[in-house]
């Protein structure tokens, strides 16, 4: 009997010794990518590079405060005569200055334009993170209703790529005429399958941004666009935000790279936008 105690004693610390390092090497991995998950997801860029005078378009310059004291910059760029003002989130490299071509899309289909940066991002204070960013696209809707003097059903979010989980967040908890998802990632959890398909089921991830979660909150018109060719956020995802959205929902298949398939979609793109746009108003934009 005290031979197989002895025995199972020297088992268990082999299983010990074994264990060990295994728990030692995850703790590491963990500790290591916990430090570095936010330069992994925001690449900010905070010198800008051009004003939408470049882009033969006027603004005002809008300066903003969160609630925890954050002090945002951004662009309004209006339309003449228009009824309809878009909430532009951008997503999360560069800043406001670098979506000229996409702010000019939506300035010729008849909107009015609100681009900001987020904390970090351009003249933007602070440092991103995913709570931060909720407080921001809160700061830009309240900027809106209570400055601008805008009724909910006349704003439209758009949110391409990470601005896409911002928008459909901020959708889920306001009732907004409606919102546009672009090459959006269904949540953090999934994007980490994709660039880490092994590591991923041990990893410990420090932000959630779970945009199924949002857009199944969502009550108001959906327009999903999302392209097969997107190297960096696979269709499959787009098409599972589509499935989870309520009705009236729509999705359009763009085409091209994940930051440049809005210009190669061109002019489907632009029609299929107008289409969404103006069954919101019950006015078509354009022609």
């Amino acid at each position: 009997m005290a031979g197989k105690v002895a025995a199972l004693a020297v088992l268990k610390g082999k299983v010990m010794k074994s264990i060990l390092p295994l728990l030692l090497g995850w703790i590491l991995l963990n500790g290591f990518m916990y430090l570095q998950q936010p330069s992994m997801v925001f690449f900010p860029y905070t010198t800008l590079d051009q004003t939408p005078v470049q882009w033969g378009l006027e603004y005002e310059d809008v300066y903003l405060e969160t609630r925890d004291g954050v002090r945002l910059h951004g662009w309004y760029i209006p339309y003449p005569g228009a009824k309809q003002t878009l909430l532009f989130f951008h997503g999360n490299a560069g800043n406001i200055s670098h979506r000229g071509a996409s702010v000019e899309v939506f300035h010729q289909l008849g909107l009015n334009v609100f681009i900001f940066d987020y904390r970090g991002y351009g003249r933007s204070q602070g440092r991103p993170d995913e709570q931060g960013l909720r407080q921001d696209a809160w700061a830009a809707w309240r900027y809106l209703i209570e400055e601008r003097g805008l009724e909910p059903k006349d704003i439209i979010l758009f949110g391409r790529s990470i601005g896409g989980v911002v928008a459909a967040g901020l959708a889920a908890q306001v009732q907004p005429g409606g919102l546009i998802l672009e090459s959006t990632f269904s949540s953090a959890r999934d994007m980490a399958e994709v660039i880490f398909p092994l590591l991923s089921h041990v990893l410990f991830l420090r932000f959630d941004f779970d945009t199924l979660a949002y857009v199944g909150q969502v009550r108001s018109p959906v327009l999903v666009l999302h392209s097969p060719d997107d190297e960096m956020i696979p269709f499959r995802l787009g098409k599972k935000i589509f499935a989870a959205a309520n009705e009236p929902r729509y999705f359009a298949e763009m085409r091209g790279s994940h930051n440049g398939g809005f210009l190669e979609s061109l002019p489907e793109y632009e029609q299929a936008l107008n289409a969404f746009v103006s069954s919101l108003s019950g006015v078509k934009l354009r022609q």
